[in-house]
């Protein structure tokens, strides 16, 4: 049994569903993991999905803001949603699938960017950031990792040198400072959690799933960062054969300013 699943900050999925149809006519994947719809779940278009072969949808929506969905053409055996730091904001879901190989929990995350002062003190923003990933580090271990888990999403860390064009220059800005790649890495440890994007593209390749909004020619500077993750439970991650940045999406006409990220899990590999 091989599954293909898919990561991707839509930035909005109503102005961007032509394009979530053109990536499902080009890779199509089993799963995809959305966030930031900014869509409340009545408003969802759910039809037009439904349309392309995912009739099983599990979305956790929010007018205007964060909003996370997941798009299956595999049936959930569960569905479930988790909200952190006391607030309502739309920023996780949780499906199990039921496989020939036992059952695959599939985490969607969207963590809170964090503002634009690395400062916890001065922005609030940032506080709930480290806030956020504090309590995902306390959730995220012991039997709830125990069995084959994947945790994906828009997680706005970048937390290797070359998961940024350039780690000097980053080091003081949010996404990429010592503070939040600290904690990151504490969130994965807690699990733990493999990295299945660099267990297949190592540390020493450049590597981005972001590229700012105001670069003029965004795919020539390449000042990107790679904040769309794939993680993996020690009990699955060696079943994900191959991994992708699907870098093409940005270069489409009023793109997210993400691309997807997209992983092979071969289930039947032991």
């Amino acid at each position: 049994m091989t599954i293909t699943l898919a990561t991707w900050n839509i930035n909005s999925i109503r102005p961007r569903l032509h394009h979530v149809e053109r990536f499902d006519s080009d890779r199509a994947p089993d799963i995809l993991c959305l966030q930031e719809t900014k869509v409340m779940n009545d408003q969802f278009p759910a039809a037009a999905l439904k349309k392309l072969g995912y009739e099983h949808l599990a979305i956790n929506g929010q007018k205007s803001y964060h909003g996370v969905a997941i798009l299956s053409r595999l049936p959930f055996a569960s569905v479930d949603m988790r909200s952190f730091c006391s607030k309502e904001d739309a920023r996780h879901l949780e499906v199990t699938i039921d496989t020939d190989h036992g059952p695959l929990r599939i985490h969607n995350f969207y963590v809170p960017a964090g503002g634009d002062i690395p400062d916890p003190e001065e922005n609030d923003k940032f506080r709930h950031k480290l806030d956020f990933l504090d309590e995902m580090k306390a959730w995220l271990t012991g039997e709830e990792t125990a069995g084959a888990s994947i945790l994906v999403g828009d997680l706005n860390i970048a937390p290797h040198e070359n998961d940024v064009w350039s780690h000097k220059q980053l080091l003081k800005v949010v996404s990429h400072t010592p503070v939040e790649v600290e904690a990151l890495n504490a969130v994965q440890a807690a699990g733990p959690w493999q990295d299945a994007v660099r267990n297949r593209i190592p540390v020493e390749h450049r590597l981005y799933s972001w590229w700012s909004y105001r670069s003029r020619d965004w795919s020539k500077a390449d000042k990107g960062r790679r904040l769309d993750h794939i993680w993996a439970t020690d009990a699955v991650a060696d079943k994900i054969s191959h991994v992708e940045i699907y870098r093409d999406a940005r270069g489409w006409e009023k793109p997210s300013d993400h691309a997807p990220v997209i992983a092979k899990l071969d289930l039947s590999h032991s």
